[in-house]
């Protein structure tokens, strides 16, 4: 079981299921990748809710849908040197820990931390597509 809950901005190894493979009736995500932690929250039970974005190597189809992580950030947290998005029109939320978060190599649940301007950006970000109705959440607990 993860003893450390991860905060705002951590990057986890989690089996993300995208929107569109859930309304196809999926329930499981296709590969492990590192998600971003959008926020975590309590549930009036007491238990930790995360809400995580997908990172992906994918360029996002609407450049406002997506934003990308500097070279330098993917170098520190120890993620290949691929160009890589963060997807900001959707997200999974789920009970911590949950069946799909994986331990990295070192036995740890996180990379690292995002820096605070690009974590200020992804926030912006998800509120405008919130506010627009253009974010889709899939619950992993259901």
């Amino acid at each position: 079981m993860a003893a450390k809950i991860p905060e705002i901005g951590h990057v986890i190894k989690y089996s993300y299921l995208w929107w569109n493979e859930h309304r196809k009736g999926k329930s499981e995500g296709m590969k492990e990748r590192p998600c971003s932690v959008l926020l975590n929250r309590k549930s009036e039970q007491g238990q930790t809710i995360l809400f995580v974005l997908p990172i992906t190597h994918t360029p996002p189809v609407d450049p406002e849908s997506g934003i990308e992580i500097p070279a330098a950030t993917k170098k520190r947290l120890g993620l290949d040197a691929e160009r890589s998005w963060i997807i900001t029109t959707e997200y999974n939320k789920f009970t911590w820990p949950g069946y799909d978060i994986r331990k990295l190599d070192n036995g740890l649940y996180s990379y690292g931390v995002l820096p605070e301007k690009l974590i200020k950006e992804i926030m912006k970000s998800v509120q405008t597509h919130a506010r627009n109705r253009k974010a889709s959440a899939v619950s992993r607990d259901d």
